[in-house]
């Protein structure tokens, strides 16, 4: 009987047709990537990274650094993969529990940055193939693996990026399988250094890891087939007795990327607040209330929420990212959160803070959410002329039950370049084409030179 790798590993080996839709939503998860990778450039945690690895960096290394350079695969997907997710602008992805684009873009783009042979299409192939990867290891271990404390992003996203850079390389199927058990044994990261820079290093990390995994896979090592489901696995030791495991499985023919979505973030934080920011705004939008007319703001959100978001007081940009007291008081007294709300003067205002102690956060019970895939997060605004307003959301928008409209796409994507202090140049415009490019390196060579920010 074909083990649970084994049986990821044909299938995604196998899916060389998509839907126009899937090829479409793959290329605008990319771009959207791409913009958050150039914002997070001059970031303290990718800066880091490539001065630790400063002497592996110069003009003529394989594969493009964000950050300027070029190097080795392994790092280009280390550097890139950390200013991906540093300013935790990156999509969601709600199976794998994980910052699913932020893995794998860099991942892929250190393979096809090196090789003037991969098309575009060969791109968004490999990433549909490292998405659904993700989805399905995720689902026989999550939510349990992620409630224990594991960041899927570095574990989940690993493993997953793994095939996907597998498919790039043109493996088969027995070394894409071979790709993720070896990528098992690498996979890491704890949900404790969340509010640290370690955070983003974790993407960095997995991208790494994912592009090191099928290397050896393409090398000829090889490890257990069952690693993911056999006796001291993955399953066991990273989801523990709750986890499901993959007897349910079922391969669709209909990608996951259509059925179930990525998460488009439109505000620059911990996604655990992103629902009740969502609330909280469709309250004020219909209700029209400011900060001065709210007595308290009270709100319901999951455990691993709760667990996420621990700092009530945050001390810099990175810990008030993980503060719902923060995050909330800071939309509402604006109507949006953007990229400027997170420096460190912006996060000791005086407005933001004297308002912040009104907004408490309460979790919901284990057995609430036990057998529930997704629970709603809640909000209730109590207003000092006595007013209780409650408002409820199961999906943040940017995801596939609330999309955003390609005007914001784009907004965001100026956003981030304007962060960045680099002009647009028709930068996404161009980008929106990556995935008809007949060179995927040719195309970011020349986003270069027609003022891109690819290489700085």
């Amino acid at each position: 009987m074909a083990t649970v790798l084994e049986k990821i590993a044909t299938h995604v080996v196998s899916r060389r047709q998509f839907s126009e839709h899937a090829a479409t939503l793959a290329q605008q998860a990319i771009v959207d990537t791409i913009g958050c990778t150039i914002a997070g450039v001059t970031d303290l945690a990718p800066r880091s990274v490539a001065a630790a690895f400063s002497k592996e960096i110069g003009s003529n290394g394989a594969s493009a650094l964000f950050t300027g350079g070029r190097a080795s695969p392994s790092v280009a997907a280390l550097v890139n993969g950390t200013a991906a997710h540093c300013l935790d602008f990156d999509d969601n992805f709600h199976p794998a529990r994980a910052h699913a684009s932020a893995v794998l873009v860099p991942a892929l783009l250190a393979i096809a940055s090196a090789d003037s042979a991969i098309s575009g299409n060969q791109l968004t192939r490999a990433y549909l193939a490292g998405l659904e990867a993700q989805a399905t290891v995720g689902f026989g271990v999550n939510p349990s693996h992620y409630n224990r404390g594991w960041h899927g992003t570095s574990t989940v996203g690993c493993i997953g990026a793994a095939a996907g850079v597998a498919v790039l390389l043109g493996l088969d199927d027995t070394r894409v399988a071979q790709a993720m058990s070896i990528a098992v044994s690498l996979a890491s990261g704890p949900k404790g250094q969340f509010g640290t820079s370690v955070k983003p290093l974790h993407a960095g990390i997995a991208a790494r890891n994912a592009v090191e995994a099928a290397c050896f896979a393409q090398a000829g090592m090889t490890g257990r087939l069952d690693i993911l489901e056999g006796g001291q696995g993955f399953r066991d030791l990273f989801g523990g007795a709750e986890a499901t495991g993959w007897d349910a499985l079922s391969l669709d023919e209909t990608h996951i990327i259509e059925t179930r979505g990525l998460v488009t973030k439109l505000h620059p934080c911990c996604a655990s607040t992103h629902r009740v920011i969502d609330a909280a705004l469709d309250l004020q939008m219909e209700h029209g209330f400011s900060l001065d007319d709210v007595q308290r703001i009270e709100t319901k959100v999951g455990r691993s929420a709760v667990d996420n978001l621990a700092y009530p007081d945050p001390a810099d940009e990175m810990q008030a990212r993980f503060s719902m007291q923060y995050c909330l008081v800071a939309a509402l007294n604006q109507g949006r959160l953007s990229l400027a709300d997170f420096t460190r003067e912006a996060i000791f205002r005086p407005d933001i803070r004297r308002h912040m102690p009104k907004v408490t956060m309460t979790a919901y019970s284990a057995e609430k959410e036990r057998g529930v895939d997704r629970i709603a997060h809640q909000v209730t605004v109590t207003l000092v002329d006595g007013r209780a307003l409650w408002r409820e959301r199961l999906h943040a928008r940017g995801s596939l039950e609330d999309p955003i409209a390609e005007a914001e796409r784009k907004s965001k994507f100026i956003d981030c370049l304007n962060w960045a202090g680099t002009a647009d140049d028709g930068l996404y415009t161009a980008l929106a084409s990556l995935g008809r490019a007949h060179s995927v390196e040719n195309a970011l060579r020349q986003f270069q030179r027609d003022g891109g920010n690819v290489e700085r």
